[in-house]
C-alpha cells in the first residue's frame, strides 16, 4: 500500500513469517500498487501479507485487492491484510466483512493477537507456503 510508510513493523513481520519457515520477500514501505501487483506476478508467492500502521489500510486494501484479485495469476492467492487499517479504531465487523467480500482471505485490525495470523498461516496447505510477499508494517 503506497501510503504507509513504516519499516520496523515490516521487520517484524519478515521475521514472524521466517520463524514459521517461509521464506519472505519483503517490498519495503510506500509500495505503489503497480509494483506490488508487478512483483507478485513475478514470484508467484503463496501468500500475499499487507499491513498498514497509518490509519489508511482499509481504504488503501480496497484498492490494491481489486488490483490483485484482477490478475488471473494472482486470483487465488491467498491475500490478508492486517494492523491500523482506519483512525476510527479496530473492531468493526462491516469493515472486516467488506474487506472480506472484496477478496481478502484474513483480515487482522490492530487488537488481535499474533496467535491469530499464526494460526491464519498455519492453516494454510504446508506445500503451498514457501514464499510470502511483504508489502507495509503490521500494528
Amino acid at each position: 500500500m503506497a501510503s504507509d510508510s513504516h519499516t520496523w513493523n515490516l521487520v517484524f513481520l519478515q521475521l514472524l513469517l521466517e520463524e514459521l519457515g517461509h521464506r519472505v520477500t519483503n517490498l519495503g514501505a510506500c509500495v505503489p500498487d503497480e509494483l506490488l501487483v508487478s512483483e507478485c506476478r513475478r514470484t508467484a508467492p503463496d501468500l500475499i501479507v499487507l499491513s498498514s500502521v497509518n490509519g489508511h489500510g482499509y481504504h488503501d486494501g480496497l484498492r490494491v485487492i481489486r488490483a490483485l484479485r484482477g490478475c488471473p495469476e494472482l486470483s487465488g492467492t491467498p491475500t490478508v491484510i492486517g494492523g491500523k487499517l482506519t483512525i476510527a479504531g479496530p473492531g468493526d465487523p462491516d469493515r472486516q466483512r467488506s474487506l472480506l467480500a472484496a477478496g481478502f482471505d484474513g483480515v487482522f485490525e490492530e487488537g488481535r493477537s499474533v496467535a491469530d495470523f499464526r494460526a491464519f498461516v498455519g492453516s494454510l496447505p504446508t506445500a503451498a507456503l514457501p514464499v510470502a510477499s511483504v508489502s507495509r508494517g503490521p500494528r
